[in-house]
C-alpha cells in the first residue's frame, strides 16, 4: 500500500493483517481527497482519524498539505504497525497516536481540541456509526467524512456529498455549528 499523492507520493505503508482491518482502497483515497481538495485548502488543517487501522488516511492528509494529524487505534498490535507506519513522518509534522477506543477519546476532546476534517470508517456493522457522528460533531468545525455499507441516518446533518463504490458509500457531511 502507497500514499497516493503530495510530498510522500509512493511511501510504501505496512497494512496490519486483513482480518484485522481492512484498509480503503487506493482509488478511494484518491477520490476522497480530490473531493474534499474541491472543497477546501488543506493548508495548515488538522485531520483526526478516528479508526486508523494502518494509518494510511492521516498520512495521506499529511502528505497533501495538512498541518497536523490525530490517529485513533484501539486494537494494540494494530496501534503498534502505526506507530512504524508513522515514525519516518513524525519528526518533520505534527503527528500524534492514540491508543484507545475512539468514542470515548473524542468525548474527551470535546472542550480541548477541535478538528477541520474528522474520517470516520469503523468495522463495518460494528453498530457505532451514530455514536461516532455525534460525538465527532462536538469537536468538528469542518467537514466529518463517513465510509460505510449501509444506511445512516444522517436527517440531523447536512450531506455535502456522497459517492459509491461498490458496496461501499463515502459521505461527506457538514459539520453542526455549535
Amino acid at each position: 500500500m502507497n500514499i497516493t499523492a503530495g510530498k510522500y507520493k509512493g511511501q510504501k505503508i505496512t497494512a496490519p493483517d486483513e482480518k484485522i482491518t481492512r484498509p480503503t482502497l487506493s482509488k478511494v483515497r484518491m477520490s476522497v481527497f480530490n473531493t474534499l481538495q474541491a472543497m477546501i485548502d488543506f493548508d495548515g488543517l488538522s485531520f483526526l482519524d478516528m479508526y486508523s487501522g494502518s494509518g494510511i488516511m492521516g498520512l495521506e492528509a499529511i502528505s497533501r498539505g495538512f498541518g497536523s494529524a490525530v490517529f485513533i487505534e484501539k486494537n494494540k498490535k494494530v496501534y503498534n504497525i502505526i506507530k512504524s507506519n508513522i515514525k519516518k513522518y513524525e519528526s518533520e509534522n505534527d503527528i500524534k497516536l492514540i491508543l484507545g477506543d475512539s468514542i470515548n477519546i473524542c468525548e474527551k476532546f470535546c472542550t480541548k481540541k477541535n478538528f477541520d476534517i474528522i474520517y470516520i470508517d469503523p468495522p463495518y456493522f460494528s453498530g457505532v456509526y451514530e455514536k461516532s457522528l455525534e460525538v465527532s460533531s462536538k469537536i468538528c468545525t469542518g467537514i466529518i467524512i463517513l465510509e460505510h455499507v449501509t444506511e445512516i441516518d444522517l436527517s440531523d446533518y447536512e450531506v455535502l456529498k456522497q459517492k459509491q463504490y461498490g458496496d461501499k458509500y463515502i459521505t461527506f457531511i457538514a459539520s453542526p455549528k455549535h
